[in-house]
């Protein structure tokens, strides 16, 4: 997944959590970088017909941008589930949002048909908490 990936991922859950335009603020917060950061490239995803801005109101993805965006957020959860369920690794969602940016189709594809995703995966992200809603740790801590 590339950054343009990132940031349509981004301006997706963003998208969901302000149930409307994603303002840059929030964009900003979400991807750890600069406002001014999220105005550049929000123009170059504009330019590439992924984003509508308006100004004061916020970015939108048009339908290739969130065609884009969803299958960006699956690659992240298949990351995401990869490392928690089958390596075991405690800071997965940490380990997650540092590859995902090198992870590209073909290995996501791969490792997809190792784990256990759910068919309603990424519908299933919940933008306010960052994580799936299936993906939880159960009574004894270990992640499901």
């Amino acid at each position: 997944m590339n950054t343009a990936d990132q940031y349509l991922k981004a301006i997706y859950l963003a998208q969901r959590i302000e149930e409307g335009p994603a303002s840059t603020g929030t964009l900003a917060d979400l991807l750890e970088v600069s406002p001014a950061s999220v105005n550049e490239m929000i123009g170059k995803l504009e330019d590439r017909d992924l984003v509508e801005h308006e100004k004061y109101k916020g970015a939108s993805l048009t339908d290739e941008g969130l065609e884009r965006a969803h299958n960006a957020l699956q690659t992240y959860c298949i990351i995401e589930r990869f490392l928690a369920n089958v390596l075991e690794v405690e800071e997965f969602r940490d380990e997650a949002r540092a590859l995902e940016s090198v992870i590209d189709d073909t290995v996501a594809e791969r490792l997809d048909t190792i784990i256990d995703r759910p068919s309603e995966c990424p519908d299933c992200f919940d933008p306010e908490r960052d994580y799936c809603e299936r993906l939880e740790a159960g009574a004894d801590g270990c992640v499901k």
